[in-house]
Formats: structure tokens, sequence, C-alpha cells
């Protein structure tokens, strides 16, 4: 074990160059070309150093609604799957996505360094160097003698930063046919792993009023946007009113000129929540303030969307895997522990189909979708070191970590 961990210490300076690359390729998630171009980048290199079996799936398109109630779609990039040994007695799921929150027209497309370990770069933790990581331990793993006993698939999904519409059905398909799963979000920003996650739910809110000229006839309009407005602080005001339940207006919009009295507005919003029951609780509020917009003359609300992922709780199984973890963190040195986090991600996802999870093993760094996110680069080795002592000794004793799967 000792030799197979020394030798991805040789890789750092292969692993920084190949992070440079794919960081300042972007990869936006409606920007379907950059998402593309790093698929098809990770997908061969995983193929060369791993000789392992590749998938190429394309995924369903996003929606999004315009204000005035039309659907935008937004054709997405192909998702890869790549695998090995599904017939060893014990089988592990590894993801991954190749997206970043950065669009095309972003101004954060370069890569600098703030010091001789650290990185800044649009996704170089969030999460470029997270599947340089599930990389390199893989390709350590290969090196072992207890290969036949573990088998592995990595899924590289192209949408997990908008919620994983067009890749959810696949991640819970894949997770049926696995024991476990190992996911390559970045590290929080001590370093330490995400235990339990919040749930999430994205909407969008159209509001419709009556057009009028501003000046002649502006006590004939209904103004959308006032509507809206109203919403958005009926919406605000329910932060703080249940226990882990966070509500975020993100996007407003609406009108053409000033002279007119608008007649379509939208606003987009998240939703957090800690446990199952928070979900119906939004419900029943959001629908007491789609009643009472409902309710003033010549307005009209809408409301569009759902929760896409369940909170992550942590049961006997979870706990288990996590303990695995903090153990092989302990030998190499660096011991981890576990947080609740307001975070979600594809963990979210696996969670809910019954797949125990880490989702955090990833690479540390800080300012993740923000134009300040940095790596710290001496953790592209040693979080590859990790996972591959986890996949070690999970093939020491794979009858101790199977489950019944379909």
């Amino acid at each position: 074990m000792d030799a197979l961990l020394s030798s991805i210490t040789e890789r750092q300076t292969p692993l920084t160059e190949t992070l440079v690359k794919l960081a300042q390729i972007n990869s936006g998630t409606l920007n379907r070309a950059g998402v593309n171009q790093v698929g098809e980048l990770l997908s061969k290199m995983f193929c060369a150093r791993l000789n392992c079996h590749h998938q190429q799936h394309a995924v369903a398109a996003s929606t999004q609604l315009r204000a005035d109630g039309s659907a935008e779609e937004h054709r997405l990039g192909d998702l890869h799957i790549l695998s090995k040994r599904p017939d060893a007695p014990l089988q592990v799921l590894l993801t991954g996505h190749l997206d970043t929150v950065f669009p095309a027209d972003s101004e954060f497309q370069r890569c600098q360094w703030l010091d001789d370990q650290t990185l800044q770069g649009p996704g170089v933790s969030d999460m470029k160097g997270g599947l340089l990581v599930m990389l390199e331990a893989l390709s350590a793993f290969e090196q072992s003698p207890l290969t036949q006993q573990l088998g592995w698939t990595v899924i590289l999904n192209p949408d997990e930063e908008i919620g994983s519409p067009g890749s959810a059905a696949i991640l819970a398909q894949q997770a049926q046919q696995h024991d476990l799963g190992l996911i390559y979000e970045p590290a929080l920003p001590n370093g330490q792993l995400a235990g339990e996650r919040k749930g999430s739910g994205n909407f969008t809110a159209l509001f419709t009023g009556v057009a009028a000229h501003a000046g002649r006839e502006h006590h004939l309009g209904r103004n959308a946007i006032c509507a809206m407005a109203e919403f958005i602080t009926a919406v605000d005001q329910l932060n703080g009113q249940r226990d882990g339940v966070t509500l975020n207006i993100g996007v407003a919009d609406g009108g053409e000129t000033t002279n007119q009295v608008p007649d379509q507005a939208r606003c987009r919003f998240n939703i957090r929540t800690r446990i199952s029951a928070d979900e119906q609780w939004c419900q029943q509020q959001l629908q007491i303030i789609q009643q009472q917009i409902n309710s003033k003359e010549g307005i009209s609300l809408t409301l569009h969307g759902s929760f896409g992922r369940p909170p992550k709780q942590l049961d006997q199984a979870h706990l288990a895997l996590f303990q695995l973890v903090t153990e092989c963190s302990g030998l190499l040195g660096v011991p981890l522990a576990w947080e609740s986090t307001g975070g979600c991600c594809d963990g979210n996802n696996l969670s809910a189909a019954g797949l125990p999870n880490v989702d955090t093993l990833g690479v540390q760094g800080g300012h993740i979708h923000s134009h300040s996110e940095f790596i710290r680069l001496p953790s592209l080795v040693e979080r590859a070191q990790l996972s591959a002592m986890i996949l070690l000794r999970l093939a020491e004793q794979p009858d101790t970590w199977r489950r019944n799967r379909m």
C-alpha cells in the first residue's frame, strides 16, 4: 500500500498542469460545447490510464420559463459513464460533474497563482480538481493485487450545478446497482467532510397584470412588477420561521419600458430544507402567499417548480462509511471529521436512492462559486491518496460492504 500511495506524490506536477488546462476551458452548465470538450478530454484520460469501458449519453434539455411564460430550452452537455469489472463482489460508484457556475461570458476564465501552493481559477475546486483526484486514486488502485475484489463505475455528469435535472434518472438507476458511493465535491473550507446536507428545490413565479400607458391611463393598469415585489417580500419573511429552512430569491425581471405599466414579471427562487417535512410546510406557505396575490384585481400569479433534492441524512450505513474514511485519513496523518452543511449535491440524489455515500472527497480550497475560487494544490495528492486507501480498504473486505442491490 505504501508504494502505491507514494507513487501518487510523484504526480503533483502533471496534476497541476492538467488542472490548469481543464479550468481554462469554460464549462458553465449552459455552455454545451465547453462541457462536452471537458467531458471528452477527461473520458479519454480515464480510458487511456484505466483501460475501462466508456459510454456517452445525451441528457434531457434544461427548460426555463421566460417572464411571458414561454419555455426556453437549453441543450446540455453529454453524460459519461466509465466502468470496470461489473461482476466483482463489491461495486463502487464514483461521481463528479463537468459543469461550473461560470457562464461562457463570465469575466472569470483564466487561472492565476496566488502563491506556490495556491491556484485561483474557475472550477479548480468545484470540481475539476476533484475529477483529477478521482482519476489518480483509481489509477493507483488499479496497480494493486486487490482489483478483482472491487468493480467501479464513474459518472461524469454535465448539469450538477443546476440540480442535475437531466442526469438524475441515470444517477438513481446506477445507485441501485452499486454498494456505496464516493463523490468528489470539494472539501469544506477547513478541509473537513460534509455530513448531513439540506434538501433543495428550485421554483419560478410568473406574474401577469394589465398593461397601460404610465401617464394617460396609469389607473387602468395592473403592475406585475409591484405584485412580484409583494411576493418577494412575503417569501423573504418566511426565513427564520422554521428551523433550517431558507428561501432565496435569485432572479427577478419584468417590464420593457418605464412609460408602460408592466403586465409581465418573473422571479426565480431556491428553497433549502433540513428535513423532509419542511417541503410540505413550504408548499403550504407558498400557497397562502399565492392566494393573497391572486386576490388582487387584474393580477395572476402561477408557481412552477419542485423540490429536486431531498435532505441527506446519515443512517447507520452512511455512518459506517464515514468511519472508514476518517480511519483512512487518520492513517495518512490528517484526521477528518464531518459537519452538517446547507449545501446540496448529487450525494443527496444517491442517498435518496438508497446508496450510502461520502460526497466531499475532492480537493481543499475555498470561495467556490465566486471569482475568487481557489485550490490548495497539495490537496490534489493528499485527497488522491485518501481515496486510493479507501478503495484498498474496501477491496480487503468486500463482503462487509455489500448490500442488497437490484
